[in-house]
C-alpha cells in the first residue's frame, strides 16, 4: 500500500505531466525532496517496498521521456513544415484548381474569348457530367454535358458562348456541376482556377498556404486539385 506521502509524490508526477508550464527538471526536484521525506518519515514497522520505489522512478522517467519525445516530435514537425514552405514555393506563379465556383471571362483586341479553366473532383467515375454556367444574379447562360468523366481532378473550359451560341459578355461567371452514374448523382466538387502570388509559411494557427490573390484569398496546401 503507498504511504500518504507516496500518493502525493504520483500526483505531483501526474500534474507536472499535464501542466504545459511545469518542466521536467522542476519536476524531478520536487520528487526527489518528496522521496526523500517519505523515506525519513516511514512507518519502521511498514517502510517503503521497493516495488513502490521501483514504480515512482519508473513514473518520473516516463515524465521525463515524454518532453523530450515531445521536443523530438516538435523539430520533425518544424522541419516537414519547412519542407513543405519550399516546395509551395514552386508553385508561385502557377495556376492552379482549388476548390472554387468562379469563371472569369474576357476577350483579346480582335474578340477571342479566354475563360478560365475549372474543374470538377469526383470519388468515383461518372457516366455524364453536365456543367452550368450562370451570370451573377442567377440566369443560366450556357448548359452543356461533358459526357464521363473519371473518378479525381478534371479540368476543362468554357468557350465563352451562351446557349444561343452567342458571345457572352466579358465578366465573373459562376460555374456548377453536376454527375451521374447509372442515372443516380454523384458527390462531386466544384474547382474554379487561380494564380499563386505567393505562400506563408506554417505557424501555430496552420499549415503552410498559398496566397491566391484577393479574389481568392489564402488556401491551404493541400486544397490544391491540380496544378495547371
Amino acid at each position: 500500500m503507498t504511504s500518504p506521502i507516496g500518493s502525493n509524490v504520483l500526483s505531483t508526477i501526474n500534474a507536472g505531466a499535464a501542466g504545459p508550464g511545469k518542466q521536467s527538471a522542476e519536476l524531478r526536484d520536487n520528487f526527489m525532496t518528496l522521496l526523500v521525506t517519505q523515506l525519513e518519515n516511514q512507518d519502521p514497522l511498514n517502510p517503503l517496498e521497493n516495488s513502490e520505489m521501483t514504480s515512482q522512478l519508473a513514473q518520473i522517467n516516463t515524465v521525463n521521456g515524454v518532453e523530450q519525445l515531445n521536443q523530438t516530435l516538435d523539430g520533425i514537425t518544424s522541419q516537414i513544415g519547412a519542407g513543405q514552405a519550399l516546395q509551395a514555393t514552386g508553385l508561385i506563379g502557377q495556376g492552379v484548381l482549388v476548390p472554387g465556383d468562379r469563371v472569369l471571362l474576357e476577350r483579346d483586341a480582335e474578340g477571342q474569348a479566354h475563360a478560365t479553366p475549372f474543374g470538377i473532383e469526383l470519388d468515383e467515375p461518372a457516366d455524364s457530367v453536365q456543367v452550368t454556367i450562370s451570370s451573377g444574379d442567377g440566369q443560366v447562360i450556357n448548359r452543356y454535358d461533358v459526357g464521363p468523366v473519371s473518378a479525381g481532378s478534371e479540368s476543362f473550359t468554357w468557350d465563352g458562348r451562351t446557349a444561343d451560341g452567342e458571345a457572352a459578355i466579358p465578366g465573373a461567371y459562376r460555374v456548377s456541376i453536376e454527375a451521374q452514374r447509372d442515372e443516380a448523382p454523384l458527390a462531386a466538387e466544384t474547382l474554379n482556377y487561380a494564380v499563386v502570388g505567393g505562400v506563408t509559411p506554417s505557424n501555430d494557427h496552420g499549415g503552410v498556404r498559398l496566397d491566391l490573390g484577393a479574389i481568392y484569398g489564402q488556401v491551404a496546401l493541400d486544397q490544391v486539385k491540380q496544378i495547371l
